[in-house]
């Protein structure tokens, strides 16, 4: 399995006492042209990374490459912005550390078939969140992440050779929440949902 490769590559704005080449202000956190940003990210977001694949991540000299060609690889995926700049690299970047988690995934997946091919794997999806609940940890608010997970744990089920058993359902509420009843602030789970979690694996045999 190929390891995922980040190349990375953003021109920095030189401090310099002259008036500006452009009309960028030193330090702008907005990339250079955002039109075409907000077309790139819709384009990528109907072509969606996929696991264990070269991606090269930056602004136009990045966009511009030929990666496929010169690297004579028809999987590498080009995440180049003409114009994109560091923070505008930050915005987008869930897309690519979600492709990295659901790799890990599967790398987890693949070692333990290596050293016990008759076993068989459940990976089991990531739960709902309930940032709304109080004393919920606020560094934990990673909803939009749990959401994209799931969707690689199930498309990558045939590759790992694993069944993906849907969980996620079981504990919402109607804001697509966690449910309250079942969690002590939003993030862990009170026992009653481990009640439920155990009745639904024995239910579609799991267990």
């Amino acid at each position: 399995m190929k390891r995922f490769l980040y190349l990375i590559l953003v021109l920095p704005f030189a401090l310099q006492a002259q008036n500006p080449v452009t009309n960028q202000r030193v330090y702008d956190t907005i990339p250079f042209i955002p039109e075409h940003t907000t077309d790139k990210v819709a384009q990528f977001e109907k072509d969606p990374i996929v696991t264990s694949h070269i991606i090269f991540l930056g602004n136009s000299i990045t966009e511009m490459g030929n990666w496929k060609k010169v690297l004579n690889d028809t999987t590498v995926i080009n995440r180049g912005i003409g114009g994109d700049i560091t923070y505008g690299i930050l915005r987008r970047l869930k897309e690519v550390t979600d492709a990295v988690i659901a790799d890990n995934m599967l790398k987890i997946v693949n070692r333990v078939h290596a050293a016990c091919p008759q076993t068989k794997i459940y990976v089991q999806s990531v739960l709902p969140l309930n940032p709304t609940m109080p004393n919920f940890p606020q560094h934990y608010d990673k909803e939009e992440h749990v959401l994209a997970l799931n969707k690689l744990y199930k498309a990558n089920a045939a590759a790992g050779n694993y069944t993906f058993i849907n969980i996620f359902p079981l504990f919402l509420d109607k804001d697509q929440h966690l449910d309250a009843q079942y969690s002590y602030e939003g993030l862990h789970l009170k026992p009653p949902a481990y009640d439920i979690w155990a009745a639904y694996l024995k239910k579609q045999g799991y267990l």
